[in-house]
């Protein structure tokens, strides 16, 4: 299983292998899902959200993302297609 920080900062996989930003994940790894929102992370903050499986945590994203953006989206698939995020089963993790 991939861990939360190395989902949030995937940027895409090779085959089982999730291939992470690793200056991005040293920097931003820690934060929750609202304080990455609130720095404009907001691909990264939706990780996390989808991450976590909270409704809550989604609709508190939702909120500001669609608060800055003038959006109304308001379902996680909504937010997977914009973002192109998706859980994916993967067995290595590529921190680059």
């Amino acid at each position: 299983m991939i861990s939360r920080e190395d989902f949030m900062f995937t940027i895409g996989y090779d085959g089982d292998t999730a291939i992470v930003d690793g200056k991005a994940k040293a920097q931003y790894g820690k934060l929750d899902t609202l304080s990455l929102a609130r720095r404009g992370l907001f691909r990264s903050s939706f990780a996390s959200a989808l991450y976590s499986g909270s409704k809550e945590e989604l609709t508190a994203f939702a909120e500001l993302y669609n608060a800055a953006s003038g959006t109304s989206y308001s379902t996680a698939e909504e937010f997977q297609r914009l973002f192109g995020v998706k859980r994916e089963a993967v067995r290595k993790v590529l921190v680059l």
